[in-house]
C-alpha cells in the first residue's frame, strides 16, 4: 500500500443545499450529510475516506457553515479540530477553497492543496488515487491541475475541460494542458464532444501549491484575495471572530472556476489529469436513481424503507422516510420522494426542474419545509 504524500493536504469544502434533491436534501440537512449510496454512511464520510489513504488523518480540513459544523464532527470524528474551518455565510467556491489554502500556507509555506466536494461519489479508489497523484506531481512543479473525467456518455448536465498538449512531467505520465473550460451543451454538442475524447467532464477537483493557487487568486480577484489573507493571518489567534465577522461578509461571491481556474487556463498554467474512474455528482433524482440502479433504466430503485414500496412493472427511483406505504403500479421514470413534512412526484426527465420549487417556497417565504 502506497504511503500518504507527505506535503499533500486535502480540503473538502461542505457547502450548498442541493435543491434539485428536495426536499431530501435541506438547508439544515444537505445533500452531503445523507447516505444516498445504501453504503450506511453519508457522502462526506465516503470522501473522508477515499481520501485517507493519500492524506492521513491529520491532513485532511473541511470548510463548512456555522449550521453544519457539529454534524461534520459527529461525522468525522478523527478529525483535528483546528482543521474544521467555519464559514460565518455562504461565499461560493472562491472564498471557501482560497480560505482553506491562505490558513493552510500560513501554517505550512509549501503546502500543496487539493480541493474535492463533500458531495460526490466515487469508484475504483485506485484508479482515483493514481489520478490524484499525478496532479500532486503537477502541483510540485508549478501548475494548478484539475482531474476531468473521462465521459461516459453525451452528458448535457455538466462543464467540459477540453484536453491540449501532453506535458512531460516525471510522474505524471497521463497530464496534458487545458486548452479551454466550455459550459454545459446542447445535446448535439455533446454528442461531438463525446466523440472527440480530448474533451472531459469538469468535475471541481483542484490541485495546487496553495501559495501559486493564491498568486493567481491575487492577480484575477484582489480584493477577495486581501480579505482571504487577512482572515487567514488572525485565524490561529484569539482575534478570529472580530476579524472574520468584520471581514467576510464583504468578501465576492465567485466559484474557483471564474476566480482561477479559467484564467490559469488562458494563461497555459493549468493541467488536467483523466480520471479513469466511476464519479457522479449526484446532481438530480435521474443521476440518484442511475447511480442506485447501476445503471439499468428498466429497475426501480428504492432508497430508504424497502418494505413500505411496493412496485409492479415501474421504473425510476422512490425515496421513503416514512411509514407510509408506496404503491406504484404501471409508471416508467417515477420519481417520488416521501418525507414526513413533504412529498415530490416528478419524473427523471423533469428532475432538473425541482429546484424551481424550492425557488418557488422561497419566494413566497415559507420556509417550514426548506
Amino acid at each position: 500500500m502506497a504511503e500518504p504524500i507527505e506535503d499533500f493536504y486535502a480540503v473538502i469544502p461542505a457547502g450548498g443545499v442541493g435543491s434539485r434533491l428536495w426536499p431530501l436534501s435541506r438547508a439544515e440537512a444537505p445533500k452531503f450529510l445523507h447516505d444516498l449510496t445504501g453504503s450506511g454512511v453519508s457522502l462526506l464520510r465516503n470522501t473522508w475516506d477515499r481520501l485517507l489513504p493519500l492524506t492521513g488523518p491529520n491532513r485532511i480540513a473541511v470548510v463548512t457553515g456555522k449550521a453544519h459544523e457539529h454534524r461534520v464532527e459527529d461525522e468525522l470524528p478523527d478529525i483535528p479540530e483546528g482543521n474544521v474551518f467555519i464559514e460565518s455565510s455562504p461565499r461560493e467556491s472562491a472564498a471557501a477553497i482560497g480560505l482553506a489554502a491562505a490558513i493552510l500556507q500560513r501554517r505550512e509555506p509549501d503546502v500543496i492543496i487539493g480541493s474535492f466536494a463533500a458531495d460526490h461519489h466515487i469508484s475504483r479508489q485506485r484508479a482515483f488515487e493514481f489520478a490524484v497523484r499525478q496532479s500532486v506531481a503537477l502541483a510540485r512543479a508549478g501548475y494548478i491541475s484539475t482531474i476531468g473525467i473521462a465521459p461516459t456518455e453525451p452528458s448535457v448536465g455538466f462543464g467540459y475541460i477540453q484536453k491540449g498538449d501532453e506535458i512531460d512531467i516525471e510522474g505524471a505520465p497521463m497530464a496534458a494542458i487545458v486548452e479551454q473550460f466550455v459550459e454545459k451543451p446542447d445535446l448535439d454538442t455533446a454528442r461531438r464532444y463525446y466523440a472527440d475524447r480530448n474533451f472531459l467532464w469538469n468535475a471541481g477537483m483542484f490541485i495546487s501549491r496553495a501559495d501559486v493557487l493564491l498568486a493567481e487568486l491575487a492577480a484575477n480577484e484582489p480584493e477577495l484575495h486581501a480579505g482571504l489573507l487577512e482572515i487567514a493571518e488572525a485565524w490561529d489567534s484569539d482575534r478570529r471572530a472580530e476579524v472574520t465577522d468584520r471581514v467576510w461578509p464583504g468578501l465576492k461571491k465567485i466559484a474557483i472556476d471564474y476566480a482561477v481556474a479559467e484564467p490559469a487556463a488562458e494563461k497555459g498554467r493549468l493541467a488536467v489529469v483523466p480520471g479513469h474512474f466511476d464519479w457522479d455528482d449526484v446532481g438530480d433524482f435521474a443521476s440518484l436513481a442511475k447511480l442506485i440502479s447501476g445503471g439499468r433504466p428498466d429497475r426501480m430503485s428504492i432508497l430508504g424503507r424497502n418494505e413500505m414500496v411496493l412496485a409492479d412493472e415501474s421504473t425510476g427511483l422512490v425515496v421513503s422516510q416514512t411509514n407510509r406505504v408506496i404503491a406504484v403500479v404501471g409508471v416508467q421514470g417515477l420519481i417520488v420522494v416521501d418525507t414526513e413534512d413533504a412529498l415530490l412526484v416528478t419524473t427523471s426527465e423533469h428532475a432538473q426542474r425541482v429546484k424551481s420549487v424550492v425557488g418557488t417556497l422561497q419566494s413566497r417565504g415559507d420556509d417550514r419545509v426548506l
